[in-house]
C-alpha cells in the first residue's frame, strides 16, 4: 500500500536541504502521535517501509507542487501515517514549512516488470562499510544477495521459510551507478547504488512475494529510502 503526499514549500530552498535523513525523520514523527507504531523507531529488525526522492527534482519554490510517495506492506503503516496527516494544513520537513495540497492511500496494480525509483544499495562488505559497485564487482553477486536479502525480510515479515530455484528476475536492464551523499548528524557519508530501466520476472508464481518487495524495496537501507520499485506498465 502506498501513501502519496502533495505539498508546496512556504519558502524558496535548494532542493538538497531536505534529504534521506530528513524525510525519514519526518515519517518517524508522524508515527509518535499516539498511534500503535509509536516506538517504531527503536524496533530492532526489518521496518519494512520504503518511500520515493521528493518529485520533481528542482529546488523548493513558494508556490510549485512536490510529491512523496511512502510505501509499506503494512496497511496499518500506511493508513496510521494518513489519520496523521489528513487534518493537518502543513508539516515540516526539518524546519522547512509543507503546506498540505493533497493526501491520498492507493495500490498499484502488480506486472512482471519493475523500475527503480532509488537506488539499490546493498552491502560488499558490511563490517567495513564497502557498497557494492557493478563497476568493480561481479554482476552474479548482485543477482545473488538482492534475492538473499529479500527471502530474508520476506520470510521475517511472514514468518515463513519461502524458497524458490533460480533468479529473482529474469531480464536486467542497467541504467546507471550513482553515488549518494547522505548527511546525518553534521557528518557526510558516501552511498553507493545502481538504478535499472527494467527488472523483470517472466513467470510470476507467487504475487505475494513480488507484492511484498514492490512495498518493502530491494537491497539495504530502505527505511531510508534506497531500493524503490514502481511498476511498468504492460
Amino acid at each position: 500500500m502506498r501513501l502519496m503526499i502533495k505539498f508546496e514549500s512556504q519558502i524558496n530552498n535548494s532542493y538538497d536541504s531536505i534529504n534521506k535523513h530528513t524525510i525519514q525523520g519526518f515519517i518517524y514523527s508522524l508515527l509518535k502521535e499516539n498511534t500503535a507504531f509509536s516506538n517504531y523507531h527503536d524496533f530492532k529488525g526489518f521496518k519494512y517501509f520504503n518511500f520515493t526522492n521528493i518529485f520533481p527534482v528542482s529546488d523548493f519554490n513558494v508556490g510549485e507542487t512536490k510529491n512523496l510517495i511512502i510505501s509499506s506492506p503494512k496497511q496499518g503503516f500506511i493508513r496510521t501515517l494518513y489519520e496523521s496527516l489528513k487534518n493537518k494544513d502543513f508539516f515540516y520537513f526539518g524546519e522547512n514549512k509543507m503546506e498540505i495540497k493533497d493526501i491520498k492511500t492507493f495500490q498499484p496494480k502488480l506486472t512482471r516488470r519493475f523500475i527503480t525509483s532509488t537506488p539499490i544499495v546493498l552491502f560488499e562488505n558490511n563490517r567495513e562499510n564497502r557498497y557494492y559497485s557493478i563497476k568493480t564487482n561481479d554482476f552474479s553477486f548482485f543477482m545473488d544477495r538482492i534475492k538473499e536479502n529479500a527471502l530474508k525480510k520476506y520470510n521475517a515479515y511472514q514468518n515463513d521459510n519461502y524458497c524458490f530455484e533460480g533468479n529473482i528476475f529474469d531480464r536486467f536492464e542497467f541504467d546507471r551507478e550513482v553515488a549518494v551523499r547522505v548527511k546525518k548528524a553534521d557528518k557526510m557519508f558516501i552511498i553507493i547504488g545502481t538504478l535499472w530501466k527494467n527488472l523483470e520476472k517472466f513467470n510470476m508464481d507467487d504475487k505475494r512475494f513480488y507484492r511484498f518487495i514492490m512495498e518493502t524495496g530491494l537491497g539495504e537501507k530502505n527505511s531510508l529510502g534506497f531500493g524503490m520499485l514502481n511498476v511498468l506498465r504492460e
